[in-house]
């Protein structure tokens, strides 16, 4: 198993790509903290987890507060006695957010709230438990349009993973000396409710699909079984990468 011992947080694990991450991780051994809004979605994976011999619990938290967000690694660190590992997936993408031309107060802050305030309290409060563990990996899920933009945009949503990245290469550098470890993987479109809810026709979601040389919408076990490898001490020389998975766009 190749996460044996290790203790994850994964954020938006109630369903969609945070769901995989959290079944596969613990497939591999892991310990999982199921972090959500949602309750029902949460414990669903949870139930999943232990239906198939995993470790896992359940914690609502709200990801835009600070409050929250320390709560679930303090928690996950108590229950477990470390944390080494933490899946930063939890995020939004409107149907509001479309051309900055069109941005609002409200849509800029509800994006960027979840997206990277979010990730950001995660990684505040997650590090100070690997730093005490002697180390640990953390994954940020940003995306292919942080690097290439978007012929059908969301810019609020764009803007939210470029920072992150930017924040990846950021603790990359802070942090290496005390053995922890940042890197983002930036997926295309990979086929979720998420990305469904965006699908208002077929030409929709043709325009989406026509541009991947690869001739199909990722799953969410192609991002996640590169996750897999960067939570992994398989993976202990790679920091500050920005991984691109994204079907040859």
């Amino acid at each position: 198993m190749r996460l044996r011992d290790k203790v994850v947080v994964v954020t938006g694990a109630g369903g969609g790509m945070g769901r995989v991450a959290a079944e596969i991780f613990a497939r591999e051994g892991a310990k999982i903290a199921v972090a959500d809004l949602s309750r029902a979605g949460g414990e669903e994976t949870v139930k999943l987890i232990h239906e198939a011999g995993g470790e896992a619990f359940f914690v609502q938290a709200n990801m835009a507060s600070d409050a929250d967000v320390k709560s679930l690694m303090d928690q996950t660190a108590e229950r477990y006695g470390a944390l080494h590992v933490l899946y930063n997936n939890a995020g939004i993408m409107p149907n509001e957010d479309a051309s900055v031309t069109d941005m609002t107060d409200e849509t800029f802050a509800l994006v960027m709230d979840v997206n990277l305030k979010g990730a950001g309290f995660a990684c505040k409060h997650a590090i100070p438990h690997m730093i005490a563990a002697g180390g640990g990996s953390i994954i940020n899920i940003a995306s292919f349009v942080a690097l290439l933009g978007c012929s059908v945009p969301q810019d609020v949503y764009t803007m939210s993973k470029g920072g992150l990245i930017a924040l990846t290469k950021s603790l990359a550098v802070q942090f290496a000396k005390r053995g922890i470890r940042a890197n983002a993987i930036c997926p295309g479109p990979i086929e979720t409710p998420l990305l469904r809810q965006l699908w208002t026709s077929e030409e929709a979601r043709n325009l989406r699909l026509n541009r991947i040389p690869l001739g199909r919408f990722g799953a969410a076990e192609d991002l996640v079984y590169l996750g897999l490898d960067l939570a992994s001490d398989e993976s202990s020389w790679t920091t500050g990468a920005v991984m691109v998975v994204d079907g040859g766009i």
